[in-house]
This record gives structure tokens, C-alpha cells and sequence, in this order.
């Protein structure tokens, strides 16, 4: 049975698989062409696209090329002209024209390229005074009948001449020239003197100050003296004798004057530094004593401003009413420099502390101006710490001056490690532990500044706080001969009784000579006013009143002008720059060390070239 059904088997299932390969063959070819169809559309899309593409890339070329043809006159490519000029763009970079000449001298060239080493090179050909401000007492220029000198004046008396020092009121001036001999001049000495005559002569003084009626002078051997402003009280009063060179021989004085050497000095100390406000003289010895006296003829201190509590008129010793008296609150301290306004007192210890004392009525002092410290008749201590609080800075008084009612002081802040438990934990400040003994120099200010002399750029009636000057501190620059960043601190603060000036210790250059390039130029140090105005005092030419430092140009204004023509055909815009110490050749041929030096007074302001 097998054998019949087998035979049959096999031709049907053969026809079913053919019947199903069929099938799948059908299947295939409809899938195939539905693949090629798709195929066929995709690929006719991509076409489409890529003629599209053509087709605005060629549009956008056209545009471009119509554009340029717009610009460049018809041309593609822009043509070059050697005879046009190229067209500058915008905010290019142009180069100062150079203002060497030929035909001049290395020397000449110089003056042509900086202002500054031309005010130094005049500053040694020509050393004399320049002052400026009120003129009502002839001391300004004692030959003009103006009664403001708006803009600095050179005082023929003293071309070519170099003094040790100078000091100017309203009413009188006082100067030490360089043989050491005083010499005085404006209407409070008298009133038909048209020049300064020399008064108080052979003692060999190194510098002076001024109260109210009484120049105070101090002697190269350490001696004190006290002279009348006025020629009639110098001739009226009592003239010393005083030991001639013959010996056995002596003979009175030429003038009246007093002799303010503390009695009480050990052998070998020395007065070494003098300073006055209007009725008191702080005398300050070699070993760092202070002592005190009455400077002025009219009036005895009623301020506490001498810092001896208790004394008074009423109350002073037996003897002559300005004799010294030690200051002995500070005994202990060594004392290393010292300042004083119209009625307070400043000294400053090695150890950069400070004491004041005295009228604290704008807060001059340093402390609240209530009741019961509106004077202070006894040295107390300032602390300069709270306006670093927070800052990781330890601060050092370096320098202190002091004029009218106000005080300045210079501080050095060294960045340091903050103490532990200063800082919250929480969220600590990462800029405090960097730079770790970086100094900063900073200037501070306090007292009276309605006329803008704390120089903050504030009107401020009363400050009893350090008030820190922004354009003073916190400068810096680089020293090229070391390499480092250094601060920039004041070389000298010079104050009047409402203005003041500040002669920066900026890095300053004097070694141009015939062996260096033509290029190499000297330059002086900057030096800023700011303060009250109302005599011209600032030297800007206006009276406006000035809360902030700021420059002067030069002072020679004609040479200054002649300069320019010169250099670049027109007014230049420059600033003025005091030469630095320097042993130089100056106009008459001699070498000596000498330096210009800024002096404010009772609204009056000198630049004069200063010895020793």
C-alpha cells in the first residue's frame, strides 16, 4: 500500500511548493517595484534640492558681484593707485609725529621731546622762588600793588639764589638763605620794605617757623631763637650780647631776640626739630624728648595745646612767660618727629604711634568733638587701627603734618595673616591670605574740610575719623632697576591754615648727560594742591575752592609756552614736577645739592629751590 500512495505523494506536495514559490516569486516582484519606485522619488527629491541650492548660491553671487561692481566703479577688484592714498580705518592707530629736529643739539632735542626734563634743566640754570596767592601784605610780590597773585610769580630777589628754608603769612614772609642768616620781608616787618633785608645773622640756622608775631629759628649747632616779626620790635627790644671773634671782645646784638634753648637738656643733646602753630612752639631734642613754649608776644595758649594739663597764664612758673617746659606725659616714649596746627599738637613715637592734644574743636585731634574733648590738654593716643579692620593690614604711621585746624598722617598697611577667629568659618574671604606682606601706603585726613582741604572730595565741616584721601593711597609703580611693583608714598607734606600740598615719592630720573641716547630724558617728582582757594592760593589761576588733589602746570608759563611752539607748533598740556635732591651744577657755575620744595602758608604758596 505504501508503494501506490508514494508515487501519488510526491507529485502533489511538489505542486504545492511550486505553487507557493510562485507566490513568494509574485510577492517579491511587487515589493521590488515599490522599493524602485520609492527609490526612483527620493532620489528625484535630491535632485530637486541641489538645483535649488545651485540656483541661490548663483543668485547670491550675482548680488555680490553687482555690489562690488557698485563700489569699485564697474570694477571687480578694487584698482590700486600709487599716487592715492589707502582708505584708514576706522579707529586706526596713529603715531605721534617725532619732535626731533635736525639741526638742534642733543641737549636742545631733549627740551623739544619733554616738558619734564626741560622744568628740570630750568630748575638748575635757574633756582629762585615762585609764590602766588594773597599779595595784601607785599609778600607775594612785594613790588605790585595787586592784592591776589593768581598764578605762580617769580620773586627777583631770589633768582639765582638757593635758601635752607621759607615760611609765608599773609602779612610777612621769613626766609633762611644759604649762608644760614634770616631774612624777612612784607608789610608786618615793614611796611615800606620792597625787598627782604637781612635780620638775624651769624647764627647758622637750618630751618624756621612762624607764629602769630614771632619767627622761631633753628640753628645747625641746636640753639632756638625767637625774633620778632616787626623791624620796630626788633629794634625796640632787648638785644642779647653776643661774643665776638676777638677774643675778650663781645658787643649787643643787631636785633632783639630770645633765646628758647630748654635749660635742662643733658650734655650732648641737641634740639633737632622746631614746629609752631600761632600761639605754641614744640621743641623736639636729639634723644627724642618733647618740650613746649608760648611762641607768640600777644596771647599765652589757652587750648591746651602746650600738653602740660593745669598751665596757664595764671598758673605758669616764675620766669620768662615762652621758657620751655618738658612734656613729661611722654617721657618713656621716644619721640620722633613732630607737627602743630594754629592751636593743637601732633608727635609721633620710633614706634609709629601717635599722640595728640590741644584744640579739638573740628576734630583735629582725632577724637569725638563733644563737651568734655573739645580740647585736650594732655597727649593722647590716636588709634589708626579701625580703618583696616577687616582688611588683614597691619597699619604704621610713617610721617604726620598739621596746619589750621587739621592734621594728616601717611600710613604704611602690611597685608599679613589674619588672626585666628577674625575671619567667619563659614564663608572666608580667599583674597585675605593673598599677597601676605604687600605694603600699601595710604594718607589720612582730619579736622575741618568746608574748603575741601581734607581732600577726600567731600565738604565736611567736622571729622573726628581718619578720613583716607582715594588719590593719595593706595598707589603703585613699577621699578624698573628692580623689577618689582613698589607703593608710591608722599616724599613731603607741606599745609597751610586751609590748603595744602602734596609732593609724591614717586620714582623720579636726573641721570640724562652727554654720554647717554638722544631720547634719554630727566623727570621730576608729582606734586598736587588741593584746599581752599580764595586767594589763588592753589595756583590754578581760579578761585574756586578744590576737595580733591590736583596738578599745576608748569610754573614757568612763558618758557613752557616757548617750549611748545617749538616742539609741536601749539599749546601743550602738562604738568608740573618738583626736582628731586641732586648735587648738580647750577646757573652760577658752583656744584651743590639742591632740590625745589613746596611751602603752603596763611594763603600764600612758594616753590623755591632749597640747600642744606
Amino acid at each position: 500500500m505504501f508503494a501506490r500512495t508514494a508515487p501519488t505523494a510526491i507529485p502533489r506536495c511538489s505542486r504545492l511548493l511550486s505553487t507557493r514559490a510562485q507566490i513568494l516569486a509574485k510577492q517579491a516582484s511587487e515589493q521590488s517595484y515599490v522599493v524602485s519606485a520609492s527609490h526612483q522619488t527620493k532620489e528625484y527629491r535630491k535632485q530637486q534640492q541641489l538645483y535649488r541650492t545651485f540656483l541661490a548660491v548663483a543668485l547670491a553671487g550675482g548680488a555680490l558681484t553687482l555690489s562690488q561692481l557698485y563700489i569699485n566703479d564697474g570694477h571687480i577688484l578694487r584698482r590700486a593707485h600709487a599716487e592715492a592714498p589707502t582708505q584708514e580705518e576706522e579707529n586706526a592707530i596713529i603715531f605721534e609725529k617725532s619732535r626731533k629736529q635736525v639741526g638742534v643739539s642733543k641737549e636742545e632735542n631733549r627740551d623739544l621731546i619733554s616738558s619734564q626734563h626741560h622744568q628740570v634743566k630750568r630748575s638748575w640754570e635757574n633756582p629762585g622762588v615762585y609764590a602766588w596767592g594773597s599779595n595784601t601784605g607785599r609778600v607775594v610780590a612785594p613790588d605790585s600793588n595787586e592784592s591776589n597773585i593768581k598764578n605762580p610769580r617769580r620773586l627777583a630777589f631770589f633768582d639765582g639764589k638757593l635758601l635752607r628754608d621759607i615760611k609765608l603769612d599773609r602779612n610777612f614772609g621769613a626766609a633762611i638763605d644759604e649762608q644760614g642768616d634770616l631774612l624777612q620781608w612784607g608789610n608786618g616787618y615793614a611796611p615800606d620794605t620792597k625787598a627782604p633785608v637781612r635780620t638775624l645773622s651769624g647764627k647758622n640756622l637750618t630751618s624756621i617757623t612762624i607764629s602769630r608775631d614771632r619767627i622761631l629759628g633753628l640753628s645747625r649747632s641746636g640753639k632756638v631763637y625767637s625774633v620778632p616779626i616787626s623791624a620796630e620790635d626788633q629794634a625796640d627790644g632787648a638785644k642779647p650780647q653776643e661774643s665776638s671773634w676777638i677774643p675778650f671782645w663781645s658787643s649787643n646784638s643787631n636785633v632783639a631776640y630770645r633765646d628758647l634753648t630748654p635749660k635742662t637738656l643733658a650734655r650732648g643733646e641737641t634740639i633737632s626739630s622746631i614746629a609752631a602753630g600761632l600761639e605754641h612752639a614744640l621743641l623736639l631734642s636729639s634723644t627724642g624728648r618733647l618740650f613746649s613754649a608760648a611762641s607768640a608776644s600777644d596771647a599765652y595758649p589757652t587750648r591746651g595745646q602746650l600738653g602740660i594739663p593745669g598751665l596757664s597764664w595764671q598758673t605758669r612758673p616764675e620766669g620768662s612767660f615762652d621758657q620751655p617746659h618738658e612734656i613729661t606725659t611722654l617721657s618713656g616714649f621716644t619721640i620722633s618727629a613732630i607737627a602743630a596746627g594754629e592751636r593743637h599738637s601732633l608727635a609721633l613715637d620710633s614706634q609709629g604711634r601717635l599722640f595728640t592734644w590741644g584744640d579739638n574743636s573740628a576734630g583735629q585731634l582725632g577724637f569725638d568733638t563733644a563737651a568734655e574733648t573739645s580740647l585736650v590738654d594732655a597727649p593722647s593716643l590716636v588709634p589708626i587701627s579701625k580703618p583696616y579692620a577687616g582688611t588683614a593690614q597691619t597699619p604704621r604711621i610713617t610721617s604726620i603734618a598739621a596746619g589750621g585746624n587739621n592734621t594728616f598722617l601717611t600710613v604704611d598697611a602690611t597685608k599679613s595673616l589674619p588672626q585666628p577667629g577674625s575671619l567667619p568659618i563659614s564663608n572666608p574671604d580667599p583674597s585675605l591670605s593673598r599677597n601676605i606682606g604687600r605694603v600699601t601706603a595710604d594718607t589720612f585726613a582730619l579736622g575741618a574740610g568746608i574748603s575741601g582741604q581734607l581732600g577726600n572730595n567731600r565738604w565736611t565741616h567736622v571729622q573726628s575719623t581718619p578720613a583716607k584721601i582715594p588719590s593719595l593711597s593706595g598707589l603703585f609703580e613699577y621699578d624698573e632697576t628692580t623689577n618689582v611693583t613698589v607703593p608710591i608714598r608722599l616724599a613731603r607734606l607741606s599745609v597751610g591754615d586751609r590748603h595744602a600740598s602734596a609732593t609724591m615719592s614717586n620714582i623720579t630720573y636726573l641721570s640724562a648727560s652727554a654720554t647717554t641716547s638722544d631720547d634719554d630724558t630727566n623727570w621730576g617728582a608729582d606734586v598736587v594742591f588741593w584746599g581752599n582757594n580764595e586767594h589763588y592760593q592753589l595756583g590754578t589761576g581760579k578761585r574756586n575752592n578744590v576737595s580733591q588733589p590736583l596738578y599745576l602746570a608748569p610754573l614757568d608759563e612763558g618758557a613752557e609756552v616757548a617750549r611748545a611752539k617749538r616742539s609741536s607748533g601749539k599749546k601743550e598740556e602738562h604738568r608740573f614736577h618738583v626736582t628731586p635732591r641732586a648735587k648738580v651744577k647750577i646757573g652760577d657755575g658752583r656744584k651743590v645739592e639742591v632740590e625745589q620744595r613746596v611751602e603752603c602758608g596763611r594763603g600764600v604758596t612758594a616753590v623755591y629751590s632749597g640747600t642744606w
